[in-house]
Formats: C-alpha cells, sequence, structure tokens
C-alpha cells in the first residue's frame, strides 16, 4: 500500500473536521474533488475509511488505525521539514569542524562560543589533526569547515573547496624564564645555535624549523621529539631546550615562559579556514566569527 502525503493529509483534515466539506474548505479543494480522492483511498485500503452521516462524517474502525499511522508519518515529515529548513538557516543540524592543534587553543574555541551563543541549535563535534588530512577531509565531505594553515604541510587548493584566509602567523620562540636571552624583547635566532631544540616528530620532509635556522646559517640540535606543542612547553619550562610557538596561541602559554619574536628569521604561517562548495549556512556562520575571533590574537604585527 503506497499512500501519497497529501492523501494523509486529505485523511487527516476530514477526520480532524467531520465533514468533506469543511475539509475541502480548508484545503481549497471542492467538495466532490475530496469525494473522489477518499474514494480512491478508500479503495487501496480495501474498505470504507469514513461512515458517511447524515451531517458529515465519522472514522471506520479502519479509518481509526490509518489515521493513526497517517498522524505518526505527518509529525515526523513535518519536524522532518523543520530540521531541514534550520539546516538551510544554519540555525540548527550538524556542523562538524576541523582545527590543528595551535588553532584548538585559543582561536577556535573562542569562535565557538560566540557562535554557540547565537545558534545553540547546532549541534557542533570537533576534529583535531594536520592540515593535510583536515583538507581531505573536507574534500570528502567529512568536515564542513577546517581550520588550516601552511606550516609543516602544502594546502592544496581545490575547485571542490572553498579558501578564506584568516591570519598571518608568526612563530616566537619560548625559552626558560631564566633564559639568558630572556631579558630582551628580540632574540637573534642565530644566538640560538647552541641550544637544544624541543621540536615535533622526525619530518618526512623540511621543517618550518630547519627552514628558519638555514636561513641563519646553522642546522638546529633537536634532543627532544614531542608531537603535541602544550608538551613541548613542559620541557622548555624544565629547562631541557627551547621550542617555537605559534603567536596565535600566545593566550593559552602558561606564565613561566618567556616568549620572544625572533625578528629578520622569525618563520610566518597562513592560517585558512576551508569549506566545502556548497557550504552550509552554519559554517559560514562560524566563519564570520573566526574572521572576528582572529583580531583579539596576537599576529607579531
Amino acid at each position: 500500500m503506497m499512500l501519497e502525503t497529501d492523501m494523509l493529509r486529505l485523511l487527516d483534515v476530514v477526520a480532524r473536521t467531520g465533514s468533506f466539506t469543511a475539509a475541502a474548505v480548508e484545503l481549497n479543494y471542492t467538495q466532490s474533488a475530496v469525494s473522489r480522492r477518499i474514494a480512491s483511498l478508500e479503495a487501496e485500503a480495501g474498505g470504507p475509511l469514513f461512515e458517511r452521516l447524515p451531517r458529515g462524517v465519522r472514522l471506520t474502525p479502519a479509518g481509526h488505525v490509518l489515521h493513526r499511522h497517517a498522524r505518526d508519518v505527518l509529525k515526523r515529515l513535518d519536524r522532518a521539514g523543520e530540521e531541514l529548513a534550520a539546516i538551510r538557516h544554519g540555525t540548527g543540524g550538524r556542523l562538524r569542524v576541523g582545527a590543528f592543534a595551535s588553532a584548538n587553543a585559543v582561536l577556535v574555541p573562542n569562535a565557538l562560543r560566540d557562535f554557540r551563543a547565537v545558534r545553540p541549535g547546532v549541534e557542533v563535534t570537533l576534529v583535531e589533526g594536520l592540515s593535510g588530512e583536515l583538507m581531505d577531509g573536507v574534500r570528502e565531505a567529512a568536515i564542513d569547515i577546517a581550520v588550516v594553515s601552511d606550516y609543516f604541510s602544502d594546502v592544496a587548493l581545490g575547485d571542490e573547496t572553498e579558501i578564506t584566509p584568516l591570519m598571518e602567523d608568526e612563530l616566537l620562540v619560548a625559552l626558560p624564564a631564566d633564559h639568558p636571552l630572556a631579558g630582551g624583547d628580540v632574540v637573534d635566532l642565530r644566538d640560538l645555535r647552541d641550544e637544544s631544540w624541543i621540536a615535533g616528530a622526525p619530518p618526512d620532509g623540511a621543517t618550518t624549523l630547519g627552514e628558519a635556522c638555514a636561513r641563519a646559517g646553522f642546522a638546529p640540535r633537536v634532543d627532544v621529539r614531542i608531537g603535541e606543542w602544550t608538551g613541548k612547553l613542559g620541557y622548555v619550562a624544565a629547562g631541557l631546550g627551547v621550542t617555537m610557538v605559534p603567536a596565535m596561541a600566545v593566550p593559552a602559554v602558561r606564565g613561566d615562559l618567556a616568549l620572544r619574536r625572533l625578528g629578520q628569521f622569525a618563520p610566518r604561517r597562513t592560517v585558512y579556514a576551508a569549506l566545502p562548495r556548497p557550504a552550509l549556512a552554519s559554517a559560514r556562520a562560524l566563519l564570520g566569527f573566526l574572521q572576528h575571533g582572529q583580531d583579539g590574537l596576537f599576529t607579531g604585527d
């Protein structure tokens, strides 16, 4: 038995009003059209659904059964319509957000805080990863908006994705608070040639640290490798070396470290927001908060 949605709605209105005539007025049909459609529905149901009375109609036992199911279906369809409208307007549905680790220190959480304040009906899920992995997620429609950078991996700019630059992020050096070079505002990278560096896992290719030190005329000595940037800071605070810290994460850096700029040798990276084409309305709304939120971050300018 295959019933069209408009037939279910007609059944519901006739049952509620108890009259073919009243249902015709409410639905802007003719009375004869209502009669024909109900007769067609009864033929498909295999028997009468309404008792014809001197004044109006009432449901038969079979009509009560079908009406109960019809109301359940119509309620579900109405809820589906509401949810679809919320997704179209960016006020509901699910939003899958990706970001690299240091973007999750300040930029992304601040943007999500402001986003949730005005769009509480959107269910947000978070994915953390490397920029290349996040870009793959956007292209594969597994992520609705991603914050990525060109630091450690190239950002592939394909026609299937929309790329919006958010900020230029300068990398600083983190020193133990009692380090001899912590007293100045700027540290010459060449003065750190004999330092032990805290860096990430062994790279497959060039790294920002290696390239910056090469410009300064030396190769960095890496004695400790830690993948998570907050872990690197713990080793620096313990006096076991120095490391580079993205300026966008400065507000989240522990207070017992000295952060200093690297002057002419300071490496920079571009931070982007990546969205699939077409993008969800909620993703575009979050993009606006990301663009606004970066204004309050230290970018080294």
